[in-house]
């Protein structure tokens, strides 16, 4: 095993405080990004998709559950599989408790092709609580390019066709027997009962994901604090914002 190499604690110190200022810099870009991310237009959601979830059938408004905005993440599996893909659990396994996301007017649903009757006694097993449906009955998952089978709609991932995957040297996301699943995130906002998609993230753009921050991060409302870019975005939602505002999720 290769380990770092072995100082005194004043060359350590000179090392950790260049590699700060680097770190600085990380953090600025990534809050100019974010930025530019809440700055993109939004796309108006027409098709009625229908999910089944544990409360019967629902439409993609229901999956808001009354929130302004929704994080989906699209789960692999399959119809055909009996659990759901290790990975993918892997990232959920981080969610933990929803309640500082749902009181910044944030829902969280997982979405996956698999039938209920599949989804239900492996999230026991799995001892999950976030809500999961199934999308197996609508065109969801092919129309967010997460399944691919192209007899339903040319294969596409991270904004990407089958082509310009392999000259980018990436082709191995497009290998297996269609359809296959891969991961992603989906964010959408509603404005009344009209739903807007803003966002969509998948293949790397998951790393680092899961917490309350990086999730709101993805969304147009942002973390809704008041130093955030553009402004007015903290002032339409009337939940607490802000680190000084997080409570006990127990008492929102």
């Amino acid at each position: 095993m290769s380990l770092p190499e072995v100082v005194s604690r004043e060359e350590w110190l000179a090392a950790r405080k260049e590699l700060l200022a680097r770190e600085k810099a990380a953090t600025k870009a990534r809050d100019a990004l974010n930025a530019d991310r809440r700055r993109l237009p939004m796309v108006r959601i027409d098709e009625d998709y229908r999910f089944d979830g544990p409360d019967g059938e629902a439409g993609l408004l229901d999956l808001f559950d009354g929130r302004r905005q929704l994080l989906t993440y699209h789960f692999m599996f399959d119809p055909s599989w009996d659990a759901g893909c290790p990975s993918c659990s892997g990232f959920v396994d981080q969610f933990g408790e929803l309640t500082h996301l749902r009181a910044r007017d944030t829902s969280l649903a997982v979405v996956s092709r698999a039938p209920l009757d599949k989804i239900e006694p492996f999230k026991r097993r799995m001892g999950w609580t976030f809500p999961w449906y199934s999308s197996g009955r609508s065109r969801f998952n092919h129309d967010f390019h997460v399944t691919h089978d192209a007899s339903v709609s040319p294969i596409e991932y991270n904004y990407r066709t089958r082509d310009e995957l392999e000259q980018a040297g990436v082709g191995y996301y497009l290998e297996g027997v269609e359809p296959f699943e891969l991961p992603g995130l989906s964010v959408f906002l509603r404005n009344g009962d009209a739903v807007f998609h803003t966002y969509s993230t998948y293949a790397r753009g998951l790393d680092g994901l899961g917490s309350t921050t990086s999730l709101l991060d993805l969304t147009a409302l942002g973390r809704q604090e008041e130093w955030e870019e553009p402004e007015g975005r903290a002032s339409e939602v009337g939940a607490p914002a802000g680190s000084d505002k997080v409570r006990y999720h127990d008492e929102y």
